[in-house]
């Protein structure tokens, strides 16, 4: 089922959903199992699976590095496949421009049809972490909106080179990414609201923001995108501060302020565990006001681990 009607089905009442990584190559899947099996009590409707773009590693050979590309957490599809299977649950595969050529795009969204997935979740992704900036990959997308038209148009039975043309479609169901602080390359929060809106007028279906710890810049963002025209769900995102280096690592990486009541109680911690429940204590609260202001769907960034997730979704759902 789509996202989107999941929503609908759901009538205003407010989902609960949560996004997986998958394991480093050479880890059991199991490890995801364990970490989803406590998260199921609160039905989630689907789980997102994120895709890691390649990256660079260097293999000592007497003496003398060797580079060699590689990707150190493959494995999304078959993962989302896996998932849907032993819990019965809609599953959203990641689809990055990053590392992936537009004939790449295509056999992945082939093989999403071919396994009844209705979902994806269309991104640009991140620059490698040697660039400064995003380069695309040759023959890939430089934008998020260019993979949205191209799932857009395999939704209408339009593939690559005009090599296909069939009445046997797919019909994806596209999410795409919001930012309530910006997207770090954009130059002005307007300009970031114009992206949006390229990528909603070229097929997107729902959007997910990028984690936010201060609600009002979720509630300003909203109001522009509605301004904008942008009428589609626009589902919160929400990670829960978790060790002390969080304070330093988050704003740096992501680019967005943290509540100055909840830096001062992260400070005032005397160690990580702590920290974990301040971090419980806070996404609750900020969960609870978003509940009220009547968001379509919670969903929260577990970075593979669970135990904080199912505690705050204790005390919301």
């Amino acid at each position: 089922m789509k996202v989107t009607e999941h929503i609908e089905k759901a009538k205003g009442k407010t989902l609960f959903s949560f996004e997986l990584i998958p394991p480093q190559k050479g880890r059991s899947i199991q490890e995801l199992y364990d970490n989803i099996d406590p998260l199921m009590e609160f039905n989630p409707p689907f789980i997102d699976v994120t895709t890691s773009r390649e990256e660079f590693i260097y293999i000592d050979r007497e003496g003398l590095l060797d580079k060699k590309l590689t990707r150190m957490r493959p494995g999304t599809l078959g993962i989302c496949a896996s998932i849907t299977h032993k819990y019965n649950v809609d599953t959203i595969p990641h689809v990055l421009c990053g590392g992936f050529t537009k004939e790449e795009t295509e056999y992945l969204l082939v093989d999403c049809h071919y396994l009844g997935i209705d979902n994806v979740m269309a991104l640009r992704g991140d620059a490698m972490k040697e660039e400064k900036y995003f380069i695309p990959t040759k023959g890939g997308h430089k934008y998020a909106n260019e993979l949205v038209t191209q799932i857009a148009n395999m939704n209408k039975g339009q593939y690559l080179h005009e090599v296909i043309e069939t009445n046997n479609k797919s019909n994806f169901c596209v999410g795409v990414a919001g930012y309530p602080e910006k997207h770090m390359e954009a130059p002005s929060m307007d300009s970031d609201i114009r992206r949006l809106k390229e990528k909603v007028d070229a097929g997107a279906d729902y959007v997910v923001t990028q984690m936010f710890f201060d609600n009002k810049k979720y509630f300003s963002f909203v109001e522009k995108a509605r301004a904008a025209g942008i009428n589609i769900p626009i589902i919160p995102g929400i990670k829960p501060a978790a060790v002390k280096r969080h304070l330093q690592l988050l704003p740096q990486v992501f680019k967005l302020d943290m509540p100055d009541d909840l830096v001062r109680a992260i400070e005032g911690c005397k160690n990580n565990v702590e920290v974990r429940e301040v971090g419980i204590e806070f996404a609750i609260q900020q969960s609870k006001e978003l509940m009220d202001f009547g968001v379509p769907v919670l969903h929260y960034y577990s970075m593979g681990k669970s135990d904080n997730i199912k505690k705050i979704a204790s005390a919301i759902f």
